[in-house]
């Protein structure tokens, strides 16, 4: 990818990069919108990445390509960046990460021309959106001769998600990214947020089964979903459904809506589920592992409802192989992809039947991803 990034850098802008920085894509493992409810959260860093090359320029002017859009999108170099729409609205991740700058102590680099390349699918649940923020953030402290922690690094590129993108997420996402690391799962509790890693059994392999079926967390439906978690603790007299055991939420189930209580029951349920398979994987048990993923998946389909039937039949099917532990969406929901936790006897052969299965079921066919855990966004040059 790296030499392919340096040849699409020259065929746009006829020069070299200067720096060049990657990020990978996450699984989200266990722990469906927990992270902004302030709960516990498991993500894997993959092997597939988002790649940022960037070099300066001294016209004041920010420029853009990316390798899966025609064109160069223009920006003018100033301090408070402003948002684009239509074909050029992908820049507001980068751009948002400029727009957060300065809000952590660090000052916007001048110009530059900007080109991004990735093998990562987008809008399969795998946050390309955080991949690219990481990268480019690292890209442009080097660039500008900055520095910042990692665990900085991270808390900006969420706010740029949620203030100039308009994505109100958690801190998964990016911290998973950011904190990712070979053979391991990252383990957040979102209150400080405090990140740690969970070494993942050899045994464990991770496939993704993407429908390529919409994934439009800005359209509203993630921000409902937000609102309603919100309205829950609001009417529970906390400050995130993270304070609630699931005893006491079934014990004032008459002070919500049903509809907010079926929200609020998703999230108070998951967070103890992540915490149970964090516990599980230590013990290296698989199969209690994939019971919790497929119990994750059921909660988010009934109480949640951030689900779809493209990926309630995958669950469905990959749930009937036997050498699947457990499959759930990953990602925000509405969309996207299902994940599979599976023993290293699952292969094409088993692949090829879930898809055929789905493309009877639905006419088309989901694209088929072997993932492996990999690690966390860093500077390559």
């Amino acid at each position: 990818m790296k030499e392919m990034l340096r040849e699409e850098f020259r065929a746009v802008f006829g020069r070299e990069p200067a720096v060049i920085a990657r990020a990978p894509g996450r699984i989200e493992f266990i722990g469906n919108h927990t992270d902004y409810n302030g709960g516990t959260v498991l993500g894997a860093s993959i092997d597939r990445d988002v790649w940022v090359a960037v070099a300066a320029r001294d016209d004041g002017q920010w420029r853009f390509a990316t390798a899966a859009k025609d064109g160069v999108v223009t920006v003018p170099a100033v301090s408070l960046p402003v948002r684009q729409s239509g074909e050029g609205s992908w820049v507001n991740y980068p751009l948002g990460v400029i727009a957060a700058f300065p809000a952590f102590g660090l000052k916007a680099p001048a110009g530059f021309d900007f080109l991004a390349v990735s093998d990562l699918p987008v809008g399969a649940g795998l946050s390309s959106s955080a991949a690219l923020e990481l990268a480019s953030a690292l890209a442009f402290l080097e660039l500008s001769d900055q520095a910042a922690p990692r665990e900085t690094v991270v808390k900006l590129c969420r706010q740029a998600e949620n203030n100039f993108v308009g994505v109100p997420c958690g801190i998964l996402d990016q911290g998973v990214s950011g904190f990712g690391q070979k053979d391991h799962l990252v383990f957040i509790d979102c209150r400080g947020p405090v990140f740690a890693t969970v070494p993942l059994p050899a045994a464990a392999c991770f496939w993704i089964f993407n429908t390529h079926t919409k994934h439009a967390l800005v359209d509203g439906f993630y921000a409902a979903r937000h609102r309603e978690c919100m309205e829950a603790a609001a009417l529970l007299g906390v400050t995130v459904l993270a304070e609630v055991p699931p005893a006491a939420l079934e014990a004032a189930q008459a002070k919500l809506p049903p509809v907010v209580f079926r929200r609020a029951k998703h999230v108070v349920e998951e967070i103890a589920r992540v915490d149970a398979t964090a516990a599980a994987l230590r013990a290296g048990d698989l199969a209690a592992v994939g019971r919790l993923l497929t119990a994750s998946h059921r909660s988010s389909q009934h109480l949640f409802e951030n689900s779809t039937p493209e990926l309630d039949f995958l669950v469905d099917q990959l749930a009937a192989v036997p050498s699947v532990h457990g499959a759930r969406l990953t990602g925000g929901g509405f969309g996207g992809a299902v994940m599979a936790l599976t023993t290293p006897e699952f292969g094409d052969s088993q692949a090829a039947a879930v898809v055929a299965a789905y493309a009877v079921r639905f006419g088309n066919r989901p694209e088929v991803l072997r993932t492996q855990t990999g690690d966390g966004a860093a500077l390559v040059d």
